[in-house]
């Protein structure tokens, strides 16, 4: 089975880490772990089933371009990192950095 870890964001969803799955792509090894944690769901893929633009998912060290990341093959020994990116600045005395 692949194993799936999360950055710290998304980890406050998870109750254990990582998460083993079986699947084939990207879009099978999602939907094995929105069975398992339906509300990380909303956090990775859209009201379309679209992986989120500010989402990266490498597997096997190799980033997924977002388009086509969810056809892309897991084996069953991969590892696959999900990460969303998060926004803003740095806050410091004089403001935003």
């Amino acid at each position: 089975m692949a194993q799936v870890f999360f950055t710290q964001h998304l980890r406050r969803l998870v109750p254990y880490e990582p998460v083993e799955v079986s699947g084939d792509t990207i879009a099978s090894v999602l939907d094995g772990i929105f069975d398992e944690i339906p509300a990380l769901k909303s956090y990775v893929v859209d009201d379309q089933g679209a992986l989120r633009k500010h989402v990266c998912i490498f597997v096997d060290e190799e980033r997924i371009d977002f388009t086509g990341s969810l056809t892309h093959p897991v084996g069953a020994e991969s590892e696959v990192y999900i990460m969303q990116a998060l926004s803003g600045g740095m806050r410091c005395r004089t403001g935003f950095l």
